[in-house]
């Protein structure tokens, strides 16, 4: 790794560090287990106090991106930020923003198209079972309020495993965001309750119609089936919203 502080005004050393630490992940490439400098060489490097580059060092581990070892051949080293952690932040800050089906769904109906079209080469032959067994999985009727829980949680999951073989780091962390965001409105609304069995229809059905086309290859019907599968999806969820809604206010006491 290549240190060059860069001469800030009115900005604490420890930030200018961490910054100057993401800059050499980004210009370099550095990967998880490239070692930093050790505590002297920043000291040195940056003409500060240890306390400072431990303050540097604390925050970059809180954000996930290092880990320090103690010992022989200890020292901070430089960890991948796995997905989960980051798509938690952000749906934790939205959960205040009071979202609803239908605005997910404005951004879904994009990138879920993009997602599976990309995703569509890179699918494995274990990926593929997978979205097979998930189908079949979403196929069977549910006899119990935990099983359209599960249910309506694997149809997201499906979408998952999109992302997972999506080439575009970009794509596969949004497509995953959004759907663990619609996850959480699902379970935190319990939007799985009314009994939609043709939401579940549907889902199966489409899934159904974009395996083949992932098998033929198809990108013309995979970007037209996913486009449909979203529109569709979008109706039922806000129907699903309206009917928890309409529960709650004739469960709700009244004086």
């Amino acid at each position: 790794m290549t240190l060059k502080p860069a001469r800030r005004k009115r900005t604490k050393l420890s930030d200018v560090i961490v910054e100057d630490v993401k800059r050499s992940i980004v210009t370099e490439q550095m990967k998880p287990g490239d070692r930093l400098p050790n505590e002297k060489d920043l000291i040195d490097l940056y003409q500060c106090s240890k306390g400072t580059v431990r303050e540097a060092l604390k925050a970059l581990e809180v954000e996930g991106l290092v880990c320090t070892r103690t010992g022989p051949g200890g020292g901070a080293y430089l960890v991948e930020a796995s997905v989960e952690p980051a798509s938690r932040a952000l749906r934790n800050f939205l959960h205040f923003r009071h979202l609803d089906g239908a605005q997910v769904y404005q951004l879904r109906k994009v990138i879920e198209v993009e997602l599976a079209v990309t995703a569509m080469a890179s699918l494995t032959t274990v990926q593929l079972q997978a979205l097979e067994d998930n189908i079949a999985f979403c196929a069977k009727i549910p006899t119990s309020e935990s099983e359209q829980r599960d249910q309506r949680i694997a149809e997201l999951e499906f979408h998952n495993i999109l992302a997972d073989a999506c080439s575009n780091p970009l794509l596969a962390f949004m497509g995953r965001f959004l759907n663990d965001l619609l996850r959480d409105l699902v379970v935190l609304k319990k939007a799985y309750v009314p009994e939609r069995h043709q939401f579940g229809d549907a889902n199966v059905a489409y899934h159904r119609q974009l395996m083949e086309a992932f098998r033929r290859q198809d990108a013309g019907a995979v970007r037209s089936l996913m486009a449909e599968h979203m529109q569709d999806a979008e109706s039922h969820m806000v129907a699903l919203e309206g009917e928890v809604a309409q529960k709650f206010l004739l469960d709700f006491p009244h004086d």
